[in-house]
């Protein structure tokens, strides 16, 4: 069983920053790609970074040149720096590991619970 657990989130206000971390433990031997997906109410779930074991990054177009995802491999953790945050990027985010191998082979995606960003203008 893999659990993902993340942290960080919270109320700021619009051009202020934040850092989410997300901790994945269990029966892992490696993981492939690690996430941030984000839902903002009534929206549907769309993607806002993502980042390979090999160090290949993917951003939303919205996001790109504020938020920075990077990843601790050996702690299976994946971060993301958003800076410059507008109201618009209000949203629960939540974690995702995906192509996630374990002692009986490759698995399912895994999610986190989410953790509530709020920016005020």
């Amino acid at each position: 069983q893999v659990r993902l657990v993340e942290s960080g989130g919270g109320l700021v206000q619009a051009g202020g920053s934040l850092r989410l971390s997300c901790a994945a433990s269990g029966s892992i031997f490696s993981i492939n790609s690690m996430g941030w997906y984000r839902q903002a109410p009534g929206k549907q779930r769309e993607l806002v970074a993502t980042i390979t074991s090999g160090g290949s990054r993917n951003y939303a177009d919205s996001v790109k040149g504020r938020f920075t995802i990077s990843r601790d491999s050996a702690k299976n953790t994946v971060y993301l720096r958003m800076n410059s945050l507008i109201p618009g990027d209000t949203a629960v985010y939540l974690c995702n590991a995906h192509n996630v191998l374990g002692p009986t082979g490759w698995g399912p995606d895994y999610w986190g619970q989410g953790t509530q960003v709020t920016v005020s203008s």
